[in-house]
């Protein structure tokens, strides 16, 4: 695996970690439609959560979240219908992104970007 598939895998565990220890519960990782995947479907209470996580080991070009664009929040959408129709859920949803900066020191960074869209 390359070294950004196993920073973006390192970033998503942290991610979930940082959502179970918050009280979520992870219903999915890295669920797939057509040509969107999305990297976690948590709940949060009676919110159903579609989770975008950006990892990097540097901000030097800008942090992680801002990494986050207009297509990739339209992929994550699409997907999430077709998951809410899959599921039958018909009540309240969030999109949020988590942010994870991975310092050559080992130093973890965790940022959690609730309702970042919509």
């Amino acid at each position: 695996m390359s070294n950004h598939l196993d920073l973006g895998k390192r970033g998503e565990e942290i991610a979930s970690s940082f959502l179970v220890d918050l009280g979520y519960e992870i219903l999915e990782r890295n669920w797939r439609f057509s040509r969107a995947e999305i990297d976690l479907i948590v709940k949060d209470g009676a919110v159903l959560v579609f989770v975008e996580v950006k990892t990097r080991s540097y901000d030097f070009y800008g942090r992680p979240e801002e990494f986050v664009s207009e297509r990739k929040r339209q992929l994550i959408e699409d997907a999430a219908s077709q998951y809410m129709i899959k599921s039958g859920h018909e009540w309240e949803i969030r999109y949020d992104v988590i942010s994870v900066l991975l310092r050559k020191n080992g130093k973890e960074e965790v940022e959690h970007f609730k309702d970042a869209w919509f």
